[in-house]
């Protein structure tokens, strides 16, 4: 039995994880997303796609983030035809965001063409699928309900552990049984962490031989959530003294609702006035729909909390979902105090770069990032506190206060996933593959792995094979 792995994505970098399980010569594909950074650098990575799709038997779905699913409508449409498993909340969230990128693509296609039409230039960009392809995509995923094994292949089992990083987050659980030999391989997917609201807590999986290792807060430490919540309510009644604006820029999937949740609990406890809070996200609004009909992934704490005294546990009077375009622009003109939460996370495309054109010239505006921020995008450079941004080939003047909370990642830090790894049965544990971080925090990471007993720790290098024996 001959097994290797390689990555395709997410190797020495944080978005576009694809790796590849190759047993005799058969390729298993976990995770098949797509690289989030500048357009250039986006569009080129996500052509160069790589995935042997005429010899994968089959496609597994961590979880439903672009940079996990976001190039399966490419793969479909590249001729693959077989099964991707996924938990049915997964499928629900990748057809969603699957469908978004297609239209966003769609519209990206038509502005360009126009740019290029007003300079006389020759347009020749096509974007990567359609929505044809994202609904193709969708129709193959085939819902798996956590620790329910199944073979999808000869020998090869798989089984859904759930990751506590988004609803209906999972890693991936495989056993290898051939010829008498058996092999487990745990991916991780994006590992969450515990004591966080709405999901439960990452498992603890069978001891595996192998674990395939996100590492994208290798070398950083959340906040703890009660100072978050000082922070958010500091915040709050800043800008109510100020009748100015918070704009939190915040993926419309977990981060959203995260943030809702602890605003509606400070509400509540009387800590801060009702502020008007606007989700400005039409992907964040029919994230929220699917929330509330996955009550399978909830904790027990937002199921005794919400679900027994509230019809809708994700809202509240002064809680306001947009649903139309002129309802977003109509938010520049609205007077503060006032919070917006709107996608994309990292700044780079959606309705909180016109907010940002609106708003980041204005002493009285508040810039919150609230998680990871990938190098070379407008969130890095703005959470940096860069004082000069470009937004739509525009310079702005940075006059925002900018502000930062760690708490609301989704992702484990590297302590929360040293200690997940020691309250782990590793009897078996051969070697710790890291992918889905950048180079100094896994080279930060190998090394608090190394100090805490986890000394066979391998970052994996794009385009390198490994053998799992």
């Amino acid at each position: 039995m001959d097994i290797t792995f390689y990555s395709l994505g997410a190797a020495e970098e944080v978005t576009g994880s694809r790796h590849v399980l190759e047993l005799d010569g058969v390729s298993y594909l976990i995770d098949c997303g797509a690289f989030q950074g500048s357009r250039a650098e986006a569009d080129r990575k996500n052509r160069n796609f790589g995935v042997p799709s005429g010899r994968t038997e089959a496609a597994i779905l961590t979880h439903g983030h672009l940079d996990h699913c976001g190039l399966l409508p490419l793969l479909v449409k590249k001729g693959y035809g077989g099964n991707i498993y996924a938990t049915p909340a997964t499928r629900d969230i990748a057809s969603l965001i699957m469908m978004d990128s297609a239209n966003i693509q769609a519209r990206d296609a038509v502005y360009l063409r126009g740019q290029a039409r007003k300079k006389g230039e020759k347009f020749d960009w096509t974007p990567l699928y359609e929505e044809k392809d994202a609904i193709q995509a969708t129709g193959q995923i085939v819902g798996v309900s956590y620790n329910r094994p199944l073979f999808i292949g000869d020998g090869v089992k798989l089984e859904f552990y759930d990751a506590g990083h988004i609803l209906g987050s999972a890693m991936a659980y495989i056993t290898v049984n051939r010829g008498g030999k058996e092999v487990r391989v745990l991916a991780s997917g994006d590992l969450g962490r515990k004591g966080k609201p709405i999901i439960r807590d990452p498992d603890l999986p069978p001891p595996p031989d192998y674990i395939i290792l996100e590492s994208t807060y290798g070398n950083r430490r959340h906040d703890d959530t009660d100072s978050a919540m000082e922070k958010l309510a500091v915040l709050a009644k800043r800008t109510v003294r100020n009748k100015g604006k918070i704009l939190i820029p915040a993926f419309a999937i977990e981060r959203t609702q995260e943030l809702v949740y602890y605003f509606h609990s400070l509400v509540d406890e009387g800590v801060i006035p009702e502020i008007p809070i606007y989700v400005d996200s039409p992907m964040a609004t029919n994230a929220t729909t699917i929330f509330q009909v996955h009550p399978e992934c909830y904790d027990e704490e937002i199921k005794a909390a919400f679900i027994k005294h509230h019809k809708n546990p994700f809202g509240f009077n002064s809680l306001h979902f947009t649903t139309s375009v002129d309802e977003s622009k109509a938010l520049n003109d609205h007077p503060g105090p006032l919070i917006i939460i709107s996608a994309d996370g990292m700044c780079e495309a959606g309705r909180i770069q016109h907010h940002l054109i609106h708003n980041i010239e204005d002493p009285n505006t508040t810039i919150l990032t609230v998680g990871y921020m990938a190098e070379n995008t407008l969130g890095r450079r703005i959470r940096n506190k860069e004082t000069d941004v470009r937004i739509h080939n525009q310079w702005f003047r940075r006059r925002a206060e900018v502000e930062e909370i760690n708490t609301f990642s989704a992702h484990a830090d590297y302590y929360e996933a040293a200690e997940w790894l020691k309250a782990m049965d590793t009897s078996r544990l051969k070697r710790i593959f890291l992918v889905h971080g950048e180079p100094k925090a896994q080279s930060a990471f190998q090394t608090y792995l190394a100090e805490n007993g986890f000394p066979n720790v391998e970052i994996v290098k794009y385009g390198r094979t490994y053998e799992m024996t």
